[in-house]
């Protein structure tokens, strides 16, 4: 028998057939997954684990773990939402509307300032109205001005010199009311000389802002416009502070105890504080306290000697007291002032009280010390239907309306 494992096309036939195997082995594995190997397979599922233990973490722990932070800043902080999807939207501090209703000649300026330097600092919008005498508005007025004031961007703290608006009465979003008050009289006084001399920020401001005045009524001693009754030393403008928290009603102007409970019930439901200037420090620590995102380091500000050069400046000049009778008188016409003045004053204290606040300012007396001396000496005020009664038309009706 012949052996053909040797032979020249044994061979050749043998090497074709194991070229033809490899062939079809080649063909089947391409159209065959390869196979993982185990190495491979365990790091795939590391990662896998690596990945959900990350995302599990980030939610439990309210952000991204530092690794993928580290990551990210690598990369580059722009990522596709950044640059195709919305933008994420702003987390707005709770109140984020406040009104600032200033009351006149009880500090309001030097709050103003304050603002001004705390807007810059905390990023909210400051919008400070340059409008001054028009403290009474009509219908359509309140509602022009309402919608104006919601329209700013939020957080805003809107102030203006304007008696309170009652948003919800038009259906229109309450702000957060603030305000600050001081002693009646001493309100009154600051004024009366204010508008005839000015403060210390320019000799020659008074003049621009009491042109028309003239000389017999600028330089007229408080004594004589208070005893010989002068309409701006008398109800009706007298009754100043009670109308900013009563409201635009015309009966908040007229002098009586339905103006002076409106205001109360007004301060409990829309106002989140009213403050006493004679505290003003105390004043600044609680609006630090419940509007942070407004007056944070507010005191600081306000102690710092740059600010105390400014706030210096807004001093009223020529300033002095009245005689006792006079005072006497004049705080028998402010009763219903005063009456609100001492409600503030206890509903600022039970404030302070409530939130544990240390005071930082002197304790003020319950009232200046003319006023404890004519508690003596005065009279209990006459009931309304008692009062003396005065005729204002006969009296020199050309002083300017304050």
């Amino acid at each position: 028998m012949k052996n053909f494992s040797n032979s020249p096309l044994h061979n050749n036939q043998t090497s074709n057939h194991v070229r033809d195997r490899k062939n079809k082995k080649i063909g089947f594995l391409s159209a065959v997954p390869l196979r993982v190997p185990l190495r491979g397979y365990g790091f795939c599922m590391a990662t896998l684990f690596l990945f959900c233990f990350g995302s599990l973490f980030y939610q439990l722990n309210g952000g991204p773990p530092e690794i993928l932070l580290d990551i990210r800043q690598y990369l580059g902080e722009s990522t596709y939402l950044d640059d195709h999807g919305p933008p994420a939207p702003r987390v707005l501090p709770f109140p984020s509307q406040v009104v600032y209703n200033r009351v006149g000649k009880c500090g309001s300026r030097t709050v103003v300032i304050l603002l001004r330097l705390l807007a810059e600092r905390h990023q909210f919008n400051l919008v400070s109205s340059d409008i001054h005498n028009k403290t009474r508005l009509t219908k359509h007025e309140q509602v022009d001005l309402m919608r104006n004031i919601s329209n700013i961007p939020e957080p805003f703290l809107y102030t203006r010199h304007v008696h309170f608006l009652n948003f919800t009465r038009f259906r229109i979003e309450q702000p957060v009311y603030i305000n600050i008050i001081r002693d009646p009289i001493n309100r009154f006084l600051s004024n009366y000389f204010f508008r005839r001399f000015g403060d210390w920020r320019g000799e020659q401001n008074h003049l621009i802002r009491t042109p028309g005045m003239k000389d017999d009524e600028r330089y007229l001693d408080i004594n004589v416009c208070i005893l010989e009754n002068y309409p701006e030393c008398s109800n009706p403008r007298l009754f100043y502070i009670i109308p900013y928290f009563c409201g635009q009603h015309p009966q908040c102007r007229e002098p009586g105890v339905w103006a002076l409970e409106r205001a109360k019930q007004n301060v409990l439901e829309n106002f989140l504080i009213v403050g006493i200037l004679e505290e003003l420090e105390d004043v600044l620590l609680l609006l630090e306290r419940l509007l942070p995102h407004y007056f944070t380091d507010v005191l600081n500000i306000y102690k710092s000697p740059d600010y105390m050069k400014m706030g210096n400046m807004t001093g009223t000049v020529r300033k002095h007291t009245p005689t006792l009778e006079a005072l006497q008188v004049l705080y028998h016409r402010m009763r219903y002032e005063y009456d609100f003045y001492n409600f503030i004053r206890e509903q600022f204290h039970l404030m302070k009280k409530k939130i544990g606040l240390k005071s930082v300012s002197r304790p003020t007396a319950h009232q200046a010390s003319f006023l404890r001396e004519l508690a003596v000496r005065t009279p209990e005020p006459l009931d309304e239907d008692e009062e003396l009664e005065t005729d204002l038309e006969d009296a020199n009706s050309w002083f300017v309306q304050p």
